[in-house]
Formats: structure tokens, sequence, C-alpha cells
């Protein structure tokens, strides 16, 4: 294979230039900013550790940045971009770019949130700079939809990675913590500065690393009923889980005879709990349920009820801010 030269990858010139060509105006509705640095996109795939053998998936490759950055060192690479100007012009980029491996590249003309499938062997690895307003419902649904990745790196806002990143206990811990940790080891794995960027952002970026578990959680729960009681439990943070998981559970004295089965204290809040303990408390559900009258329980895991806590004792609220 011959080795892709160092000036294949876009500058800021070559940046702004092609977005002229195209008519290319960046937007805040769908959270684009260019990555215009090509040590920025170098460091980004070394930090991602993409192997020669990867597949590598990404999604909103934009002008192509990263995109020629991961092709420099990965087996195949499959973009997933959902702007049609976008998506019409990075396949001529790349071959114009870097032709000895545009035989290697694949584009996926889609919203990210609706994929299912991908062209070509399964994706080992996500890679991507995800638009800051969808960045954690669309890192979920690819770690879930495609189990073969293995690896993933994603740049977000900085506040967006330390929440996926927080640990059990910290004050930014939360839905997002809970449900990465699902799939994966989650790990803060690098600070972007604003200046690499096209438009520059009024925020920072972060760079997540996530290894996905080796074995999967064991549960006889679904992954539904296990992030419906995450979504219940930090609806309302400032209350005790026996009184935001009354409206998951049915009622508050079920949700707590859920949680003493699971070893939980029901004064515990949702931000003290791993996934693990999410998980054993949507395994007691069931049981604890049993002979529970109450109407309007819903087991398909829809997260839609998790505000529902009409019937939990107002004296169950805390105090602390």
């Amino acid at each position: 294979m011959t080795s892709p030269t160092s000036d294949a990858l876009l500058g800021p010139a070559e940046i702004r230039e092609l977005a002229a060509v195209l008519g290319v105006r960046p937007t805040k509705q769908r959270g684009q900013n260019f990555v215009i640095d090509a040590n920025t996109v170098r460091r980004i795939v070394r930090t991602a550790e993409v192997r020669p053998d990867d597949v590598v998936v990404e999604v909103g490759p934009g002008l192509g940045s990263l995109t020629l950055g991961l092709l420099e060192t990965a087996d195949r690479v499959v973009a997933v971009e959902i702007d049609d100007v976008l998506a019409s012009a990075l396949p001529a980029t790349v071959q114009a770019r870097m032709p000895q491996r545009a035989d290697r590249f694949a584009l996926v003309h889609s919203d990210a949130m609706q994929v299912r499938e991908l062209p070509g062997p399964p994706p080992t690895a996500l890679v991507a700079n995800l638009p800051y307003n969808v960045a954690v419902p669309v890192l979920l649904h690819m770690l879930d939809t495609f189990p073969t990745i293995e690896r993933t790196l994603v740049m977000v806002q900085a506040e967006v990675a330390d929440r996926l990143a927080a640990p059990p206990g910290s004050k930014v811990y939360g839905v997002p913590s809970v449900k990465a940790n699902w799939y994966a080891d989650v790990k803060r794995a690098g600070s972007i500065g604003r200046n690499v960027f096209w438009p520059a952002p009024n925020v920072d970026s972060g760079l997540v690393a996530l290894t996905r578990r080796t074995e999967p959680i064991s549960t006889t729960a679904t992954k539904g009923e296990v992030f419906a009681a995450v979504d219940a439990a930090f609806a309302q943070r400032r209350k005790t889980l026996r009184a935001a998981l009354a409206g998951w559970a049915g009622s508050a004295p079920a949700a707590e005879a859920a949680l003493v089965a699971a070893g939980i204290s029901p004064q515990a809040r949702g931000e003290s709990l791993t996934v693990e303990e999410f998980v054993r408390i949507a395994e007691n559900r069931a049981t604890a349920e049993r002979g529970d009258t109450g109407t309007g329980r819903d087991y398909s895991g829809n997260a839609t009820q998790s505000g529902t806590i009409e019937n939990a004792p107002e004296n169950e609220e805390s105090t602390q801010p």
C-alpha cells in the first residue's frame, strides 16, 4: 500500500476553499464546526488507537478532515452524513486527496439515528466529531445498533464529555453516564481547543474514549427496563429513589420494595448508583409489584413514564440543594 502523503489532509485554507466552492455555511442547527487542524486530526486518530485492520464508522464527517486522517491508518472507513451537499461532495474529496485509498471508503447518506446497517464488514471502531446537539443519543444509538464496535472515541462539548465519563457520586453524573456505562468503560481522553475549528465554537471540546465491555452486563431485565429506571431516578434529582421511582414502580411502597430487594437504601439518590445497581433495581421490580393493583404500568421500558410521581409522598423530597 502506498503511504498517503502528509499534505493529503485538509488545512484551514483547503477547508474554507472547499466550503466556498460547495456554498456551505456551517449551521448551528446541525452543530457544524469543522476541524481545520491536521495535527488535531492525527491526535484524534492516535488517541482512538485506530489500527490497520480496523473498520471505522464516522458520524458527521462534514468536509472530510477526520475522514482523511482515519483513511491514513484504518483498513476501511464508513462515513454517515445527513447533509445533502456535504454527503454528495465527500466521495470526490476522498478521491482527489487520497485516491489510493478511495476504494476503502464508503458513504452512507442518512440521519445517524436512522442507520440500522452499514455497507461492508462490521465496524470495529467509532471515531467522530459529533454534533453537540445530538451527541449523546447518536453515541448510544451507534453502540446499541453495532455491537461489533469495540473502541470508540468521540469529540463532544466539554460539558458532555464530563457527564459521559463521570463516576457515581459526581455532581455531573447522570443519565448519559449510566447509559454509556451499560455498553462500555468510559473515560476522558483529552481536551480540544476552540481554535482548531471553523467556525470556532463558543464552548470547549473534550475527547471521550469508550471501550466495549468484554461481556455484556448479565441481567434478567431488558435494557429498556433498566434505562427506564435510570430515566426515572434522574428525572427529579432532589428526590430520594423511593419517591423518584414511584411512578416507574407503580407506587412509592412498590419502589421501596424493589430497592430493598436490590440491597439499596430507599433514601439514596440516583447519582450515587452504578449501572449494576440500576440493573438490580430493574430485576426486582416485577417481584416487588406482585399484588399491587396500581394501573398504568408499562413493562416495555418506555422512558415517558419516568417523571410520573404523583403518588409519591411529599415528605420524600430532599431539602438538600
